[in-house]
């Protein structure tokens, strides 16, 4: 039996320890906002908070984590960064199949909790290694830039 915390509720799930975070939370929590993309921490669909920073749950073994760690998922995911974000990212239309957003998102609102006025080298690197097949990238970047304006305001 092992003990997360995911978005503020303890739950208890009889699985492996080695059993990757994602199939946890899709396949035992039923939360399936979280994407399954390539399963090697390489497409960013999978990205959840730990503790406040972007974690690839296909490569986080859920024994990694202890009953003390936060896990947010784009289910629980809340506050200034997070309004701005999905606000941003409906107002300028930033979704296409939408299958990456979710991963997308999560980096995001990581990068606009610490960081409230990012250059374009820090939206880059906040983003590196969230992939969008539909190279929404240019949408991405001006959403981010948005949801900082808007949190400075």
């Amino acid at each position: 039996m092992v003990r997360i915390n995911v978005n503020g509720e303890e739950r208890q799930v009889d699985v492996p320890e080695d059993m990757p975070l994602l199939w946890v939370l899709r396949d035992e929590l039923n939360m399936t906002g979280t994407k399954f993309g390539c399963g090697i921490a390489q497409c960013g669909a999978c990205t959840v908070h730990v503790d406040g920073a972007p974690t690839r749950a296909c490569q986080t073994p859920v024994g990694m984590l202890t009953p003390d760690s936060k896990i947010t998922t784009i289910e629980g995911v809340k506050g200034k960064a997070a309004q701005a974000v999905q606000a941003a990212w409906q107002k300028l239309d930033v979704v296409q199949c939408g299958y990456c957003q979710s991963g997308q998102i999560m980096s995001a609102v990581a990068l606009l909790t610490d960081n409230q006025n990012p250059t374009d080298q820090d939206i880059d690197a906040a983003m590196d290694g969230n992939v969008c097949r539909c190279a929404t990238y240019v949408r991405i970047r001006a959403a981010i830039k948005d949801a900082a304006q808007t949190m400075r305001a």
